[in-house]
């Protein structure tokens, strides 16, 4: 088609579509539906009561670090925040450091960080009591995270606190018991003492919504600390946290850790329980949404595995295998078998990405790896009828239903509205799109469902068909590991929902359920920035076109790559992050 036949296509498409909803509305007005401002109105009346709860409760936060403070009026915080994880605790074993001085550096940072960038939705205020607790345990009891302050990413459940996803349907209902993986870090002495932000519904990669508003990327106020784990990201980039606990879907705990220089570790399904997670979509199976553990180093991640893969963890969730932390994998110093690849061959990376992956590759080999090509197989099937498909499987109903009577966050507008469109709607705008944007067009047959219980078997069916190909093109190339491009740097606020298509770098490893972790290795420089100017993308479409905005303007951002392991390989993918690690910082570290 010529284009300006697709172009005037387009505009009458568009016109009709205006025409289509204007007719919805006015016959929803005659018809007497209720009013959408009107629908709003239990989430408006709601939300203010949210926002002074929190209010109050950073202030009953202030006051405790003020009165941890009394008790140590001397007390410079400064030595303690600059403490790794795993010095932290062994200083805290050996009785070096009281329980109240490091309690107290951390909720003062944390508030710091908070007036900055808008990330605590909570304060748990009973780790003042969980303190005094700990204080009367023998040497003996003590668990390998003793008196360590972690932060919680909103949906964890905390006894008598709200996990809201962002959602105002999801207010003034307190957990009636702490989750599991919050009662196992409990059990190894960890202090929970603050919840974070998160993006409405946990389906963006931005950190917005309408209860809490949005969270700010400490490195660059003007970008986005990432998400759905948003809060995570931006807390403990700015200090105010040593470790914390994110979740993901799609990325979720990924991109946030690529965005704001951080570790962070997707596990393998189900090697981590996810009893008392809350979520806005459950069911789901095409798609796996798992926890795992976010911090400045390797090292913090292994520490959190080795905690929380206790028999605890298995006697509180038989549905966990019993699998404790490898010492011996991760230990090793064998040479690796590692594939890699510079674009997924979806979007375009960014110059700082394709770098990043050079980068490390060459380290790798000078350190006597062996690195073999790889490719993605099938990876517009993979994005569009795999990820897509399996995510929407029922249409977005559930998401449009947990979002009834709520506030749209702006973040979630273009989906939401998307979901929202009629079927023969969906469907004529997919056929105009076939012209101009064709990933677009695919995208909005996805969106309309898989429509029976035998097409959504038949997804289930190729998911695991499309697992076993990947995997066996890994056996056949003999692989380790595998070493791929993370999304980065930091998008503009407002980016992620424009060029939500280069996620799918992280998202893929959520389709196969393989455990992948990002670490930090480089910075964007100006030369990549002069090369963005360049940018074409793949496809020409908005979604190319907004990518290369996005990630403009980043120079000094951190800039990450993905180390992916297969299923259960949770310690050797931590041992290959911490082999990257340890080449750059031998270099100088990231720079």
């Amino acid at each position: 088609m010529m284009p300006g036949v697709a172009l005037l296509s387009y505009a009458l498409a568009m016109l009709l579509l205006l025409a289509l909803l204007g007719a919805a509305l006015l016959g929803s007005i005659f018809l007497g539906v209720t009013p959408i401002f009107w629908q709003q109105a239990p989430a408006r009346s709601k939300i203010p009561r949210a926002q002074k709860h929190r209010e109050e409760a950073l202030r009953r936060m202030e006051a405790l670090a003020q009165r941890l403070r009394q008790q140590e009026p001397e007390l410079d915080p400064k030595p303690i925040l600059e403490l790794p994880l795993e010095k932290l605790a062994q200083k805290l074993q050996a009785d070096e450091l009281s329980l109240e001085s490091v309690l107290c550096s951390y909720l003062e940072e944390a508030l710091r960080v908070h007036h900055e960038v808008n990330c605590l939705t909570d304060f748990l205020e009973e780790c003042e009591e969980q303190l005094q607790a700990l204080k009367k345990l023998k040497k003996t009891e003590r668990g390998l995270l003793y008196g360590v302050p972690i932060s919680l990413k909103d949906p964890y459940d905390c006894m008598g606190h709200d996990s809201t996803c962002g959602l105002a349907q999801f207010l003034e209902k307190p957990a009636a018991k702490d989750g599991v993986i919050v009662k196992v870090l409990k059990a190894q002495g960890a202090v929970p003492f603050v919840k974070t932000s998160i993006p409405q519904t946990l389906l963006s990669f931005d950190c917005s919504n309408p209860i809490y508003g949005q969270t700010l990327n400490p490195l660059n106020l003007k970008k986005t600390p990432g998400g759905s784990s948003g809060g995570e990201g931006a807390l403990l980039a700015g200090g105010g946290s040593i470790l914390g606990m994110g979740t993901d879907t799609g990325g979720s705990i990924r991109i946030p850790a690529s965005f704001c220089g951080l570790c962070g570790l997707r596990t393998t399904g189900y090697r981590l329980s996810y009893s008392g997670v809350a979520s806005a979509v459950k069911g789901k199976k095409s798609v796996t949404t798992v926890a795992g553990p976010m911090a400045k180093d390797v090292e913090s991640l292994a520490l959190c595995l080795r905690a929380l893969l206790s028999e605890n963890m298995h006697r509180l969730d038989a549905t966990v295998p019993p699998l404790p932390f490898r010492e011996e994998v991760y230990a090793s110093s064998r040479r690796l078998r590692i594939g890699y690849y510079e674009s997924d061959n979806l979007t375009q990376p960014s110059p700082s990405m394709t770098r990043a992956v050079r980068l490390t590759s060459k380290l790798l080999q000078d350190a006597g790896h062996q690195l073999i090509p790889f490719s993605v197989p099938r990876i517009e099937y993979a994005f569009i009828h795999l990820f897509t498909g399996g995510l929407y499987a029922d249409g977005g109903a559930t998401l449009l239903e947990k979002l009834k009577g709520d506030i749209v966050d702006p973040s979630m507008q273009g989906l939401v509205s998307q979901l929202r469109l009629p079927d023969p709607v969906k469907r004529f705008l997919a056929g105009i799109l076939r012209f101009t944007e064709p990933l677009t067009s695919q995208l909005l047959e996805e969106l309309r469902g898989v429509g029976t219980p035998k097409k959504l078997w038949e997804q289930h069916t190729a998911v695991e068909e499309y697992q076993q190909e990947f995997i066996a093109k890994w056996r056949s190339l003999d692989l380790d590991v595998l070493l791929a491009p993370a999304l980065g740097p930091a998008f503009y606020i407002g980016y992620p929902a424009k060029a939500a298509r280069s996620s799918f770098y992280l998202a893929l490893y959520n389709l196969l359920n393989f455990p992948a972790g990002v670490v930090p290795v480089t910075t964007v420089t100006p030369q990549d920035e002069e090369e963005l100017a360049f940018y074409r993308g793949y496809y020409g479409d908005g979604s190319d076109k907004n990518f290369q905005e996005a990630v403009s303007g980043s120079v000094g951002l951190p800039v990450t790559v993905q180390c992916i392991a297969l299923p259960w390989e949770e310690e050797l993918c931590l041992r290959f992050m911490k082999e990257v690690e340890t080449l750059v910082k031998d270099q100088g570290g990231p720079k």
